[in-house]
């Protein structure tokens, strides 16, 4: 069961201002987590503000930029 201080929701990507979108960025790029799924649950917030506040992460569309790539 996710919390809802986990949930991604408009409020949440509301909140987000330079000072917290940086330290998001931060977090993936230092990618030290104590699991791989708060990495992840990390990621899909960076990506929910890529598509609602593309704005905001213009400096980081890095981390969420990704190349296709051929699984065979």
């Amino acid at each position: 069961m996710v919390e809802s201080s986990l949930s991604i929701t408009p409020e949440r990507l509301a909140a987000f201002d330079d000072a917290s979108i940086a330290e998001l960025a931060r977090r993936l790029e230092d990618d030290d987590y104590p699991t791989p799924f708060a990495g992840l649950a990390d990621w899909h917030l960076l990506r929910a503000l890529a598509i609602h506040r593309p704005d905001l992460i213009q400096p980081y569309v890095h981390l969420v930029d990704q190349e296709p790539f051929d699984e065979e």
